[in-house]
């Protein structure tokens, strides 16, 4: 149980890996999320979530997940470089806010990419998609390893990604793309796209969620 509770406070960092959409795209995308681990506990795979819920509107993104032992909710606003993770895990809800020097130095920290395209091309969620591969260096310029991409310039274009060191050269709306880390490896694939109109609130923070640090959110769960 005490490893699904770190896991689940590791997945607070997911959100800021979106898109940040352009500003004529009001909506809701729904992603459907597999992962390659065949040797994943079966308790474990059951409580990791199934789809992503993305919320997007005026430049600011809302992400949300839930899994067995509860939501977890990410809110960036691309214009401020501002973002909040909001965690309701078995009752207990907190919200730990992120300046923009904190965001960017996340970004200065993260290892250097480069980006491949090809003409290769793939239909999502009724868009036609183009093909990237994300190579992930090591210090040495060597690839570490290889994240695979297929993006939409119908919904938006330009500086989109610029939140993710990952995917900021990727100029268009990334509808299946994967996350890789020591643990698993999650692909994300778009479902759905809806566009319609976005209440303003969903990029608000709730008043029953407590505003906490990481540093203190990590001394409740034993970490």
């Amino acid at each position: 149980m005490k490893k699904s509770i770190i896991l689940f406070v590791v997945l607070i960092t997911l959100g800021f890996g979106q898109d940040v959409f352009s500003k004529d795209f009001s909506g809701v995308i729904i992603y459907n999320i597999t992962y390659d681990d065949a040797n994943m506990d079966p308790q474990m795979a059951a409580m990791m979530p199934k789809t992503l819920k993305m919320m997007i509107k005026d430049g600011k993104v809302r992400t949300e997940m839930s899994t067995g032992m509860g939501k977890n909710i990410n809110i960036f606003d691309s214009e401020t470089m501002t973002g909040s993770a909001l965690l309701d895990v078995m009752g207990q809800k907190f919200a730990i806010e992120m300046a923009a020097d904190e965001i960017n130095k996340e970004m200065e920290d993260a290892p250097d990419v480069k980006i491949e395209k090809f003409d290769d091309t793939k239909e999502i969620a009724g868009y036609t998609c183009k093909k990237a591969v994300v190579k992930v260096l090591k210090e040495s310029g060597e690839t570490e390893h290889e994240l695979e991409v297929y993006y939409t310039d119908e919904l938006g274009s330009g500086g989109i990604n610029m939140d993710n060191p990952m995917f900021k050269d990727i100029d268009g709306v990334m509808l299946e793309y994967s996350i890789k880390n020591e643990d698993m490896d999650m692909k994300f694939t778009a479902i759905s796209v809806d566009q319609k109109k976005v209440s303003d609130s969903e990029f608000e923070i709730p008043e029953d969620y407590k505003k906490v640090t990481q540093e203190e959110l990590q001394q409740m769960f034993g970490g």
